[in-house]
């Protein structure tokens, strides 16, 4: 794996890891009403969009041990671009239910390369 690559996933790790943390203990209505909470964890998961993405254009072959990269980078560009349609119940969702697989997908891959 080459080191670009492996910051990139460091950056994706990181910023998942800093979402759970920063909603612990709150519900979609908590996070609804923290215009602060909404902008970081959509800054994070602009970070981790984008990183997979530059993992695709150094190194895509990893891409194939993350579940849905495509969607990862896509969300991400709704994030950017379509930043006065988010929904927030999506972003929740998102969280609820794919968060973790992604964490989990780049935990495996840098722990491969020790």
């Amino acid at each position: 794996m080459m080191d670009e690559s492996r910051a990139h996933l460091y950056d994706v790790l990181q910023s998942g890891c800093a979402i759970k943390e920063f909603i612990s203990n709150k519900t979609l209505e908590s996070y609804r009403s923290d215009e602060l909470l909404r902008s970081a964890v959509e800054r994070k998961f602009e970070i981790m969009g984008e990183a997979i993405n530059r993992i695709k254009r150094d190194e895509p072959s990893l891409l194939l041990q993350i579940r849905h990269h495509r969607d990862i980078i896509s969300f991400r560009n709704i994030l950017v671009h379509g930043y006065d349609t988010i929904d927030d119940r999506i972003v929740w969702g998102v969280i609820e239910e794919d968060l973790d697989d992604l964490v989990e997908d780049v935990e495996q891959l840098l722990e491969q390369e020790k």
